[in-house]
Protein backbone atom coordinates (compact mmCIF):
# COMPACT_ATOMS: atom_id res chain seq x y z
CA UNK A 1 0.00 0.00 0.00
CA UNK A 2 1.17 3.34 -1.28
CA UNK A 3 2.17 5.69 1.56
CA UNK A 4 0.64 8.67 2.14
CA UNK A 5 2.12 11.78 0.83
CA UNK A 6 1.88 14.16 3.83
CA UNK A 7 3.00 18.41 4.11
CA UNK A 8 4.31 18.52 6.95
CA UNK A 9 3.69 22.15 8.86
CA UNK A 10 6.59 24.74 8.27
CA UNK A 11 5.56 27.67 10.81
CA UNK A 12 4.35 25.86 13.67
CA UNK A 13 5.60 27.36 16.69
CA UNK A 14 6.63 30.85 14.31
CA UNK A 15 3.30 31.98 12.84
CA UNK A 16 0.97 30.59 15.62
CA UNK A 17 0.99 28.11 18.82
CA UNK A 18 2.55 24.43 18.14
CA UNK A 19 0.91 22.92 21.40
CA UNK A 20 -2.72 22.11 19.74
CA UNK A 21 -4.61 22.96 22.63
CA UNK A 22 -3.25 26.57 23.18
CA UNK A 23 -3.60 26.83 19.37
CA UNK A 24 -7.69 25.62 19.72
CA UNK A 25 -8.13 28.30 22.24
CA UNK A 26 -6.19 30.65 20.62
CA UNK A 27 -7.99 30.51 17.26
CA UNK A 28 -11.75 29.94 19.32
CA UNK A 29 -11.60 33.04 21.27
CA UNK A 30 -10.28 35.20 17.88
CA UNK A 31 -13.52 33.58 16.58
CA UNK A 32 -15.41 34.13 19.68
CA UNK A 33 -14.74 38.14 19.33
CA UNK A 34 -16.31 38.39 16.28
CA UNK A 35 -19.90 40.13 16.49
CA UNK A 36 -22.53 40.88 14.50
CA UNK A 37 -21.18 39.97 11.33
CA UNK A 38 -24.32 39.93 9.61
CA UNK A 39 -23.93 39.02 5.47
CA UNK A 40 -27.55 39.01 4.17
CA UNK A 41 -26.31 36.38 1.67
CA UNK A 42 -23.85 33.27 1.24
CA UNK A 43 -19.82 33.55 1.08
CA UNK A 44 -18.96 32.20 -2.12
CA UNK A 45 -15.14 33.67 -1.35
CA UNK A 46 -13.18 35.25 0.85
CA UNK A 47 -9.86 37.32 1.55
CA UNK A 48 -8.05 36.35 4.77
CA UNK A 49 -4.14 37.14 5.59
CA UNK A 50 -1.41 34.80 6.10
CA UNK A 51 0.87 36.94 8.99
CA UNK A 52 1.38 35.82 12.59
CA UNK A 53 -1.81 35.46 14.29
CA UNK A 54 -0.40 37.51 16.98
CA UNK A 55 -0.54 40.20 14.11
CA UNK A 56 -3.20 39.47 11.59
CA UNK A 57 -5.18 36.39 13.37
CA UNK A 58 -8.07 38.79 14.64
CA UNK A 59 -8.43 39.88 10.68
CA UNK A 60 -8.39 36.58 9.48
CA UNK A 61 -10.98 35.67 12.18
CA UNK A 62 -13.53 38.02 10.56
CA UNK A 63 -13.33 35.70 6.84
CA UNK A 64 -13.76 32.78 8.81
CA UNK A 65 -16.19 33.78 11.06
CA UNK A 66 -18.32 34.63 7.50
CA UNK A 67 -17.45 30.99 6.52
CA UNK A 68 -18.88 29.58 9.57
CA UNK A 69 -22.48 30.58 8.17
CA UNK A 70 -22.28 28.24 5.84
CA UNK A 71 -21.97 24.13 4.86
CA UNK A 72 -19.05 23.44 2.74
CA UNK A 73 -17.15 20.28 2.15
CA UNK A 74 -13.93 21.40 0.54
CA UNK A 75 -12.21 24.72 0.85
CA UNK A 76 -10.28 25.83 -2.26
CA UNK A 77 -7.06 27.99 -0.67
CA UNK A 78 -5.25 29.96 -3.93
CA UNK A 79 -1.49 31.67 -2.46
CA UNK A 80 0.94 33.37 -3.94
CA UNK A 81 4.34 31.67 -3.62
CA UNK A 82 7.05 33.60 -1.11
CA UNK A 83 10.05 31.49 -1.54
CA UNK A 84 10.14 29.95 -5.19
CA UNK A 85 9.19 31.65 -8.52
CA UNK A 86 7.97 28.59 -11.07
CA UNK A 87 5.77 29.21 -14.32
CA UNK A 88 2.53 28.44 -13.29
CA UNK A 89 0.02 27.27 -10.96
CA UNK A 90 0.61 24.32 -8.37
CA UNK A 91 -1.53 22.20 -7.01
CA UNK A 92 -0.35 20.46 -4.15
CA UNK A 93 0.26 16.22 -5.59
CA UNK A 94 0.22 14.84 -2.13
CA UNK A 95 -2.89 13.62 -0.19
CA UNK A 96 -2.97 15.84 2.83
CA UNK A 97 -1.21 18.71 4.75
CA UNK A 98 -0.44 18.63 8.61
CA UNK A 99 -0.93 20.84 11.72
CA UNK A 100 -1.20 20.67 15.27
CA UNK A 101 -4.78 20.13 15.04
CA UNK A 102 -4.36 17.10 12.74
CA UNK A 103 -4.58 16.07 9.32
CA UNK A 104 -6.76 18.18 6.88
CA UNK A 105 -7.15 15.94 3.08
CA UNK A 106 -6.41 17.06 -0.24
CA UNK A 107 -9.57 17.10 -2.09
CA UNK A 108 -8.07 14.38 -5.02
CA UNK A 109 -11.31 14.26 -7.05
CA UNK A 110 -11.58 18.05 -7.08
CA UNK A 111 -7.63 18.29 -8.16
CA UNK A 112 -8.28 15.65 -11.10
CA UNK A 113 -10.48 18.02 -12.58
CA UNK A 114 -8.93 21.11 -12.38
CA UNK A 115 -5.45 20.15 -12.95
CA UNK A 116 -4.82 20.33 -17.04
CA UNK A 117 -2.56 17.87 -18.09
CA UNK A 118 -0.39 20.66 -20.91
CA UNK A 119 -1.71 23.70 -19.32
CA UNK A 120 -0.81 26.29 -16.43
CA UNK A 121 -2.27 24.62 -13.53
CA UNK A 122 0.14 21.16 -12.93
CA UNK A 123 -0.11 19.02 -9.97
CA UNK A 124 3.34 19.79 -8.35
CA UNK A 125 4.70 20.36 -4.74
CA UNK A 126 6.75 23.59 -6.49
CA UNK A 127 5.47 26.44 -4.15
CA UNK A 128 4.11 24.21 -1.04
CA UNK A 129 7.25 22.90 0.57
CA UNK A 130 7.67 26.12 2.91
CA UNK A 131 5.09 28.47 2.21
CA UNK A 132 3.22 29.62 4.81
CA UNK A 133 0.66 31.47 3.01
CA UNK A 134 -1.86 28.36 2.95
CA UNK A 135 -0.39 26.66 6.05
CA UNK A 136 -1.74 29.56 8.76
CA UNK A 137 -5.39 29.64 6.93
CA UNK A 138 -5.34 25.39 8.06
CA UNK A 139 -6.21 25.72 11.73
CA UNK A 140 -8.96 28.23 11.20
CA UNK A 141 -10.55 26.35 8.75
CA UNK A 142 -10.18 22.72 11.09
CA UNK A 143 -12.06 25.26 14.05
CA UNK A 144 -14.70 26.19 12.02
CA UNK A 145 -15.27 22.42 9.52
CA UNK A 146 -13.26 19.95 10.69
CA UNK A 147 -14.17 17.74 8.55
CA UNK A 148 -13.63 19.56 5.42
CA UNK A 149 -11.03 19.10 2.59
CA UNK A 150 -8.81 21.12 1.05
CA UNK A 151 -7.75 22.28 -2.70
CA UNK A 152 -4.09 23.85 -1.91
CA UNK A 153 -3.27 26.02 -4.84
CA UNK A 154 0.06 28.30 -4.95
CA UNK A 155 0.09 30.85 -8.03
CA UNK A 156 4.20 31.04 -9.05
CA UNK A 157 3.57 33.56 -11.46
CA UNK A 158 0.68 36.13 -10.63
CA UNK A 159 0.50 37.85 -14.30
CA UNK A 160 -3.01 39.07 -15.34
CA UNK A 161 -3.82 36.23 -17.65
CA UNK A 162 -2.86 33.14 -15.43
CA UNK A 163 -5.31 35.35 -12.72
CA UNK A 164 -8.46 35.31 -15.11
CA UNK A 165 -7.49 31.25 -16.30
CA UNK A 166 -7.26 30.04 -12.56
CA UNK A 167 -10.37 31.98 -11.79
CA UNK A 168 -12.08 30.73 -14.40
CA UNK A 169 -10.79 27.22 -14.02
CA UNK A 170 -12.03 27.18 -10.74
CA UNK A 171 -15.49 28.83 -11.09
CA UNK A 172 -16.08 25.70 -13.98
CA UNK A 173 -14.85 23.11 -11.25
CA UNK A 174 -16.99 24.53 -8.12
CA UNK A 175 -20.16 24.88 -10.39
CA UNK A 176 -22.23 22.26 -9.14
CA UNK A 177 -19.77 21.46 -5.64
CA UNK A 178 -20.17 22.55 -1.87
CA UNK A 179 -16.98 24.58 -1.84
CA UNK A 180 -15.57 27.62 -0.99
CA UNK A 181 -12.72 30.05 -1.70
CA UNK A 182 -10.13 31.67 0.29
CA UNK A 183 -7.31 34.28 -1.30
CA UNK A 184 -4.70 34.36 1.25
CA UNK A 185 -3.02 37.93 1.11
CA UNK A 186 -1.24 40.37 2.75
CA UNK A 187 -1.43 44.12 1.67
CA UNK A 188 1.29 46.40 2.02
CA UNK A 189 4.97 46.01 3.61
CA UNK A 190 6.99 48.49 5.44
CA UNK A 191 5.80 51.79 4.68
CA UNK A 192 4.61 54.05 7.81
CA UNK A 193 1.61 53.55 8.76
CA UNK A 194 -0.45 56.58 7.36
CA UNK A 195 1.51 55.92 4.15
CA UNK A 196 0.33 52.29 3.81
CA UNK A 197 -3.55 53.14 5.13
CA UNK A 198 -3.78 55.41 2.12
CA UNK A 199 -2.00 52.29 -0.38
CA UNK A 200 -4.17 49.84 1.41
CA UNK A 201 -7.16 52.00 0.55
CA UNK A 202 -7.27 51.45 -3.63
CA UNK A 203 -6.63 47.37 -2.61
CA UNK A 204 -9.85 47.83 -0.63
CA UNK A 205 -11.84 49.94 -2.99
CA UNK A 206 -11.09 47.40 -5.68
CA UNK A 207 -12.09 44.23 -3.80
CA UNK A 208 -15.40 46.35 -2.18
CA UNK A 209 -16.12 47.56 -5.71
CA UNK A 210 -15.65 43.55 -7.32
CA UNK A 211 -13.30 45.17 -10.34
CA UNK A 212 -10.76 42.57 -11.48
CA UNK A 213 -9.23 44.74 -13.59
CA UNK A 214 -8.62 47.88 -12.11
CA UNK A 215 -7.22 45.88 -9.40
CA UNK A 216 -4.99 44.28 -11.40
CA UNK A 217 -4.07 47.97 -12.95
CA UNK A 218 -3.22 49.31 -9.68
CA UNK A 219 -1.20 46.71 -8.27
CA UNK A 220 1.02 46.47 -11.80
CA UNK A 221 1.46 50.68 -11.50
CA UNK A 222 2.07 49.95 -7.87
CA UNK A 223 -0.62 52.10 -6.78
CA UNK A 224 -1.39 49.75 -4.39
CA UNK A 225 0.42 46.64 -2.83
CA UNK A 226 -0.59 42.88 -1.91
CA UNK A 227 1.46 39.59 -2.00
CA UNK A 228 -1.27 37.97 -2.45
CA UNK A 229 -2.42 39.58 -5.85
CA UNK A 230 -2.94 37.21 -8.27
CA UNK A 231 -4.82 35.22 -6.07
CA UNK A 232 -7.46 37.82 -4.49
CA UNK A 233 -8.33 38.43 -8.22
CA UNK A 234 -8.42 34.97 -9.26
CA UNK A 235 -11.14 34.53 -6.39
CA UNK A 236 -12.88 37.66 -7.25
CA UNK A 237 -13.26 35.94 -10.56
CA UNK A 238 -14.62 32.56 -9.59
CA UNK A 239 -16.75 34.12 -6.96
CA UNK A 240 -18.58 36.60 -9.85
CA UNK A 241 -18.74 33.85 -11.96
CA UNK A 242 -20.19 31.29 -9.42
CA UNK A 243 -22.64 33.84 -8.64
CA UNK A 244 -21.24 36.63 -6.26
CA UNK A 245 -23.21 40.17 -6.68
CA UNK A 246 -21.55 41.57 -3.38
CA UNK A 247 -18.16 42.28 -1.80
CA UNK A 248 -18.01 43.61 1.57
CA UNK A 249 -14.53 44.43 3.70
CA UNK A 250 -14.88 42.86 6.46
CA UNK A 251 -11.72 44.20 8.43
CA UNK A 252 -8.69 46.17 7.90
CA UNK A 253 -5.70 47.19 9.71
CA UNK A 254 -2.10 47.23 10.08
CA UNK A 255 0.13 45.38 12.28
CA UNK A 256 0.82 48.81 13.81
CA UNK A 257 -2.56 48.63 15.58
CA UNK A 258 -1.39 45.70 17.11
CA UNK A 259 2.32 46.55 18.23
CA UNK A 260 1.87 50.38 18.26
CA UNK A 261 4.99 50.87 16.49
CA UNK A 262 3.85 52.99 13.08
CA UNK A 263 7.40 53.59 11.60
CA UNK A 264 7.13 50.11 9.13
CA UNK A 265 3.81 48.41 8.95
CA UNK A 266 2.40 45.47 7.16
CA UNK A 267 -1.69 46.11 6.03
CA UNK A 268 -4.16 43.84 6.70
CA UNK A 269 -7.53 42.98 5.06
CA UNK A 270 -10.55 40.31 5.45
CA UNK A 271 -13.10 40.38 2.64
CA UNK A 272 -16.54 38.32 1.65
CA UNK A 273 -18.09 37.57 -1.83
CA UNK A 274 -21.18 37.23 -1.44
CA UNK A 275 -24.33 35.90 -3.36
CA UNK A 276 -27.08 37.98 -1.95
CA UNK A 277 -30.63 36.16 -1.46
CA UNK A 278 -29.25 32.72 -1.63
CA UNK A 279 -29.53 30.34 0.86
CA UNK A 280 -26.60 28.45 2.49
Amino acid sequence: MKAMQIRPPAVSGLFYPSDPTLLSLNIDGMLEDVRDLRLAGTPLGVVSPHAGYAYSGPTAAMAFAALRSRTFRTAVIVSPSHREYFNGISVYEGDAYRTPLGLINVDVELRKYIVEDKGIIKSSVLGHRDEHAIEVQLPFLQRINPEAKILPVVMGDQRPEYCRLLGQALANALKDRDAVLIASSDLSHFYAHEDAVKIDAVAAADIRDGHVSRLLEDLATKRCEACGGGPIAAVMTASSMLGADRNTVLHQCTSGDVTGDHSRVVGYLSAAFIRTGAAA
